[in-house]
């Protein structure tokens, strides 16, 4: 008999107002779980306690809450198998993607374990004869996490780990499509040594418990990552209550390939970046900017490529490349076909839905020929198995197109010229730039996000984590005359 997911409310395990399936989209005759849905009470109580839970927690002790981050940390690195299974059973990305996003999401924990002890402020002198200056952060309060069905754990972890360590409570709303990962890390926060109500799970729809939530004057701050239009919509709702907002959301990554590239690691780089984890994340190399001088021959490797990836069931063995995570992605992505071809793009090889052995949301991966940069695959973010070629003449043409977009998350050059590479990184209005890798694969330890529609507020990861999480208390203190 299946189990059925419940909401973790205010310390306890409830059951929501209704339930939906969680099928796997590799083969849809698997029932992964059933999963209730949160009701507005579920969500106010979640908040109520929330705010009494956060007060608690931020009284701890450094090495406790280190203790409790450190702990989440080691048991998801230990069971990164488990739940990587889980995972790429529910999303659909290859196993070892699976795994190895369980695992990084365990090191977030870690991380900011260590980052429990490095919580160091500042002093100065005054203007003032005889007062001294004390700066520290404190903890924000309530925090609001919204996070993505793409990377179910991962993107989770790195809202919730620096959270927890800067001393806030956290109020959790994942994608209804992946929900049984978010149920199985919250078994893991649950068990440990941490006031009730300090953290909850809140299954549902946006567009009524996530809406609901960036709407309550009880929450103090707001990270998401999603969608353009949704965050424009959750900005516009917090700032009634003037709440603070981190927020990812979309992506046009180029990746540009220069005459004098390596072809081979070009070649490598453009096809993992393009279609890993099913072309669905934010850093995919979605335009894939070539000079004249290596195009057709760097074509003629990608096409190959492409074909040769094996696209299969997650928990195969070989799989390269997984179904795409839904239904209705599948139906937008093959969407996204025909509008490249009305456009006048070449599809050279895939875009179109496979048929496997189980039946599921499968589709080939797609290289469009003959693109420019104006056309909509080369505007707006598809989020699918689907690249483009753009041809340009120079150096500087391929970077005024890597620049020519309203996104500005990731972005890439191939090229064995290192003042070349040096000004790229230096001109690419990008918040991140890689050079001789992919645009996709980033670290934890340091900053993450983007410019223009791709991100707004503070950076996310690493050290500039404590930028969102905490606010600056300034204090001044006279020592008085000396008797």
């Amino acid at each position: 008999m299946t189990q059925t997911k419940l909401n973790f409310i205010a310390g306890a395990w409830v059951a929501g107002e209704s339930e939906i399936e969680n099928r796997n989209p590799s083969d849809l005759s698997d029932l992964v779980g059933i999963v209730t849905q949160a009701s507005q009470g579920d969500l106010e109580a979640a908040l109520a306690q929330a705010q009494q839970a956060q007060r608690e927690w931020a009284a701890y002790g450094l090495e406790r809450k280190q203790a409790v981050l450190m702990n989440i940390g080691n048991e998801l690195m230990a069971r990164a198998e488990e739940l990587g299974t889980l995972l790429s059973r529910e999303e659909g990305k290859p196993l070892a993607e699976g795994k190895g996003e369980v695992y990084r999401a365990g090191q977030f924990f870690t991380y900011y374990a260590a980052e429990c002890l490095r919580q160091i402020g500042e002093n100065a002198d005054s203007v003032r004869a005889g007062v001294e200056i004390d700066v520290r952060r404190e903890p924000v309060g309530v925090v609001a996490v919204i996070s993505p069905w793409n990377f179910p754990t991962a993107t989770a972890s790195w809202k919730i780990a620096p959270a927890l360590c800067y001393g806030n409570a956290v109020v959790w709303k994942p994608a209804n499509v992946t929900p049984a990962s978010a149920v199985a890390l919250t078994e893991i926060i649950a068990k440990q040594d941490i006031p009730k109500g300090l953290f909850s799970l809140v299954m549902g729809s946006g567009r009524t418990v996530g809406q609901k939530l960036v709407e309550s004057p009880v929450v103090d701050a707001i990270s998401f990552t999603g969608s353009v239009p949704v965050g424009k919509n959750i900005a516009a709702s917090a700032i009634q209550n003037l709440t603070k907002v981190q927020m990812e959301m979309g992506s046009k990554n180029a990746l540009a390939v220069m005459e004098d590239a390596d072809l081979d690691l070009a070649v490598t780089l453009a096809l993992g970046g393009a279609f890993g984890g099913s072309g669905q994340k934010c850093t995919a190399s979605s335009r894939l900017i070539v000079h004249d001088a290596i195009h057709d021959a760097f074509v003629d490797q990608l096409i190959a490529g492409a074909k040769a990836m094996k696209v299969g069931h997650a928990l195969e063995d070989g799989t390269q490349m997984g179904p795409v995570v839904s239904d209705d992605q599948l139906q937008e992505n093959l969407a996204y076909v025909e509008i490249g071809r009305s456009e006048g793009a070449e599809l050279a090889c895939g875009g179109s839905r496979l048929e496997r052995p189980h039946k599921g949301y499968y589709m080939s991966p797609g290289v469009f020929l003959n693109t420019t940069n104006d056309m909509r695959i080369n505007r707006e973010e598809m989020f699918a198995p689907l690249t483009s070629v753009i041809r340009v003449g120079s150096y500087d043409e391929a970077l005024a197109t890597v620049n020519d977009t309203n996104f500005g998350l990731t972005s890439g050059i191939v090229t064995r010229d290192l003042a070349r590479a040096t000004h790229f990184r230096r001109n690419a209005r990008t918040g991140v730039v890689t050079v001789n890798l992919p645009t996709a694969g980033t670290d934890y330890h340091v900053p993450f996000g983007g410019r223009g529609d791709s991100s707004y507020g503070p950076r996310e990861q690493g050290k500039a984590a404590a930028e969102f999480y905490t606010t600056v208390k300034t204090t001044y203190i006279s020592a008085g005359v000396p008797r």
